[in-house]
C-alpha cells in the first residue's frame, strides 16, 4: 500500500462530542489528547515520516475564556506527551500574541527525534494570514520557492489530510503545504477516534491518482 509521507490531522468535534454527553463544551478537549498520541503512533508505525496536528487557531481564541483555557491546556499537555514519546516536535504559531502558551516556546525550534520516532508538528495559535504575512512584505521574495518565505517553512508538503467531525473544510490549515493534499473526512467526532480510521484513510489514499497537477 502506498503510504503518505506527511499526514495532516484536523481533530474536530470535541465540543459537539461533549454536548452530546451533557457536558460543558470545554470537557471535550481533554478527551482529545489520547487520540492524538494513538494517531501519532499508528502513523509512525505505518511508515509516515511527518504528521501535523491542528491545535488551535487565532480565530479559535475568540471563544469564551473557559474554552480557551481548556484547549490551550490540551495543546500544552499534547506537546509534552509527544516530547516524552520522542517525536521531533515543532510547535508553530504566533508567539508574539499573549494567546501563545509560554510553556511551548522552547519547542518553536524543532527538537531532535529519538531513535525510531518521526517529525510531529503542532499548530498552536496558528493563523493562515500570520503564516503568509511575509509574502506581502518581503522585498527579496523567491518566486520559485514560495515556501521559503512563509512562517511554516520547516513543514513539508502534506500528502493526506484527515478531518474528524464530518465538516468538509480546511479551516485555514497550512494553505501552502495542503495545495495538493488529498482530503479524507471521518464523520465521527475526534474523541471517538478508532485506529481503523487512519487505516481506512490510508486505504482510500492508496486508490487516489496522485499527479500533483502533472
Amino acid at each position: 500500500m502506498r503510504i503518505p509521507k506527511h499526514v495532516g490531522i484536523i481533530p474536530d468535534g470535541n465540543r459537539r462530542w461533549a454536548q452530546d454527553r451533557g457536558m460543558t463544551k470545554d470537557k471535550g478537549y481533554e478527551c482529545g489528547i489520547d487520540p492524538g498520541l494513538e494517531s501519532y503512533r499508528i502513523c509512525r508505525d505505518m511508515g509516515v515520516e511527518e504528521i501535523t496536528f491542528y491545535g488551535f487557531t487565532t480565530d479559535n481564541t475568540k471563544r469564551p475564556s473557559y474554552q480557551k483555557e481548556a484547549f490551550t491546556k490540551a495543546c500544552v499537555d499534547a506537546a509534552k506527551i509527544l516530547i516524552e514519546e520522542g517525536a521531533a516536535l515543532l510547535v508553530l504559531g504566533n508567539t508574539n500574541s499573549p494567546m501563545f502558551p509560554q510553556e511551548l516556546t522552547p519547542y518553536t525550534t524543532r527538537t531532535k527525534a529519538k531513535e525510531g520516532q518521526i517529525k510531529a508538528n503542532l499548530l498552536v495559535n496558528y493563523g493562515w494570514h500570520w503564516d503568509l504575512m511575509n509574502l506581502a512584505c518581503s522585498k527579496n521574495l523567491n518566486k520559485n520557492n514560495i515556501q521559503e518565505n512563509i512562517q511554516s517553512c520547516d513543514v513539508s508538503r502534506i500528502d493526506l489530510i484527515i478531518r474528524w467531525g464530518g465538516r468538509r473544510r480546511l479551516s485555514g490549515f497550512l494553505p501552502v503545504q495542503s495545495v495538493y493534499s488529498d482530503f479524507y473526512i471521518i464523520e465521527n467526532y475526534w474523541p471517538d477516534f478508532k485506529d481503523t480510521h487512519i487505516k481506512e484513510a490510508f486505504e482510500w489514499y492508496h486508490t487516489q491518482d496522485v499527479t500533483l497537477g502533472g
